[in-house]
C-alpha cells in the first residue's frame, strides 16, 4: 500500500498540478478563469469568436504549468536568434516568430477582408458613408491632436483610435507610441461593450 502512495506522490510531483500549489500558482488559476470567460463569450454569446477563441487557446497553452512551450527571454531585444529558438524553443516560440516578424497581421487582415460580406452595402449603398466617416475620423483626429500639441507618433496613435477599429488601434498605437496603448485598449473595450449592447437589443 505504501508503494501505491509513493507512486501517486511521484506522479503528482512530476505533474503540472503541483504548480498550482506552488508560489504564484494562483496566477495560473486566474489566467484559466480568464480563458474560460473568453471561450464562453466567443462560443455562447458569439462575441468576436474569430478573435477571442485564438486568444483563449494561446493563453491556455502558454499557462500550462511546466510545459515550457513559450520562452519570452528568447525574444528580448531587437535581434532574434533563430538558431537558439530551434534548439531551445518550444512550440509557441515558433508560432510567436510570426508575430515578431510581422507575418500574422497582414494574413489576419487578408482573411477578414476575404470574409467580408458586401451584400448589405450593395443593398443599401448609403452605408458606404459610415465607412468613409470612420476613415475621415482618422485624419480629423490626427490633425486635431497635432493642433493640441501632441507629437506626430502620439497624434497618429490618436488618429488610429479615431478610426473606430479596436484591434487595429491597439496594434498600430503600440508600434507608434506606447503611451497611448492604454487609450487604444480602452477604445477596444468600449467597442466590445457597444457591440454587446447592440447584440442584446
Amino acid at each position: 500500500m505504501g508503494d501505491l502512495f509513493d507512486t501517486i506522490g511521484m506522479i503528482f510531483e512530476r505533474s503540472g498540478f503541483k504548480a498550482f500549489l506552488a508560489d504564484g500558482g494562483w496566477k495560473t488559476l486566474i489566467m484559466y478563469v480568464i480563458v474560460g470567460v473568453l471561450v464562453y463569450l466567443a462560443i455562447v454569446k458569439k462575441f468576436e469568436p474569430l478573435l477571442l477563441l485564438p486568444i483563449a487557446f494561446g493563453m491556455l497553452l502558454t499557462n500550462i504549468p511546466g510545459a515550457n512551450l513559450f520562452h519570452m527571454d528568447l525574444f528580448l531585444g531587437d535581434h532574434i536568434d533563430i538558431q537558439t529558438i530551434t534548439t531551445d524553443g518550444g512550440l509557441l516560440d515558433f508560432l510567436y516568430l510570426g508575430v515578431k516578424l510581422g507575418i500574422y497581421p497582414p494574413l489576419i487582415f487578408l482573411g477578414v477582408g476575404a470574409m467580408t460580406d458586401f451584400s448589405p452595402l450593395i443593398a443599401n449603398p448609403k452605408t458606404l458613408f459610415l465607412g468613409a466617416a470612420a476613415q475621415l475620423g482618422v485624419f480629423i483626429a490626427f490633425v486635431g491632436a497635432l493642433l493640441l500639441g501632441f507629437t506626430v507618433p502620439e497624434a497618429a496613435s490618436i488618429g488610429i483610435i479615431g478610426g473606430a477599429d479596436g484591434p487595429t488601434a491597439v496594434f498600430v498605437s503600440g508600434g507608434l507610441s506606447w503611451g497611448w496603448l492604454a487609450a487604444a485598449a480602452l477604445a477596444l473595450l468600449a467597442l466590445v461593450v457597444w457591440l454587446s449592447n447592440r447584440h442584446r437589443s
